[in-house]
């Protein structure tokens, strides 16, 4: 056969193929395509801005002889980014609760981010939940820091595998049982895990990048740890930054006061640092969302 009839042949061939491969796209597996498609082309509301007019800035209420730049809150710009909302964490019954829970009940964390959670879905605001999560690989690792090696220790925030949730309905890596309502709901996108405390090891920049946000309302556990990381890498990012105050906590051990540090740590690095209270004063100030009046 001629390399001329070789290659017509193998152009029919190909061309028979796609044929074959596009209708069964549009017919047998039409159910599936339907479904994806329909996730894929959704679009999550946003939040719509109260008055063009007026500016809506989060500041520092408290004068501690340092600037106090402060947040501008822009609808399409402003998120909340909130860190481990888990129950090891949150809950009495997490491996962690001996050490902050004191704190917890202090400052109220719960309620404070339960009410973040609640006034971010009113108002269609984004929330982007960054989990902590150790697979069975994590546990192999050849060296790691003090409270590295104390949360593996104590099997904190395990899951059986990155594909698997045996077991974890209810474990200390789920979700605290009332932002589940929450965390399920359109403007909320749960990132890729970090592993030890700040974001550079998941996608959370890159979620954030993408959907052009560049104002962040910080929350979630552990104040010094986790939370304080996701401050200082957004910081250095690029974003500008909040961070909720009371709407965190941290270990009280005989090194010290861990919420106390890191207050004071946001004081100095964060454009601003709000209680809950000032914060949802803000959010609902600066926009309207499905059910704002």
């Amino acid at each position: 056969m001629s390399t001329t009839k070789r290659n017509s042949a193998l152009v029919l061939g190909l061309v028979t193929t796609f044929s074959i491969v596009g209708v069964y796209s549009l017919s047998g597996g039409s159910k599936s395509s339907a479904a994806a498609n329909k996730v894929a082309t959704h679009k999550t509301p946003e939040p719509v801005a109260r008055n063009l007019d007026t500016q809506v800035k989060l500041s520092t209420s408290t004068d501690l002889g340092i600037p106090r730049p402060g947040m501008v809150l822009e609808a399409g710009r402003t998120a909340i980014v909130i860190t481990d909302p888990q129950n090891d964490f949150l809950s009495p019954d997490g491996v962690a609760w001996g050490v902050v829970g004191e704190s917890v009940t202090e400052n109220g964390t719960v309620d404070n981010i339960h009410a973040l959670f609640e006034t971010a879905r009113d108002l269609n605001l984004p929330v982007f939940v960054s989990p902590h999560y150790y697979y069975p690989h994590d546990h192999q690792w050849k060296f790691e820091g003090a409270l590295e090696s104390l949360m593996h220790n104590i099997n904190m925030f395990d899951r059986k595998g990155e594909l698997s949730c045996d077991h974890f309905h209810g474990s200390g890596a789920d979700w605290l049982e009332q932002y589940k309502p929450y965390i399920e709901g359109d403007n909320v996108i749960v990132t890729s895990p970090h592993k030890v405390y700040g974001p550079e090891s998941n996608d959370l920049v890159l979620q954030l990048r993408k959907r052009g946000i560049e104002k962040i309302i910080l929350a979630g556990m552990s104040a010094n740890l986790c939370t304080e990381s996701h401050m200082r890498e957004l910081i250095e990012q690029g974003f500008e930054v909040t961070v909720v105050q009371d709407a965190t906590a941290g270990a009280k051990t005989p090194a010290g006061d861990s919420h106390k540090v890191a207050v004071a740590n946001y004081h100095y690095i964060a454009s601003a640092v709000v209680t809950t209270e000032e914060a949802l004063e803000g959010l609902r100030k600066a926009f309207v969302g499905s059910s704002s009046k």
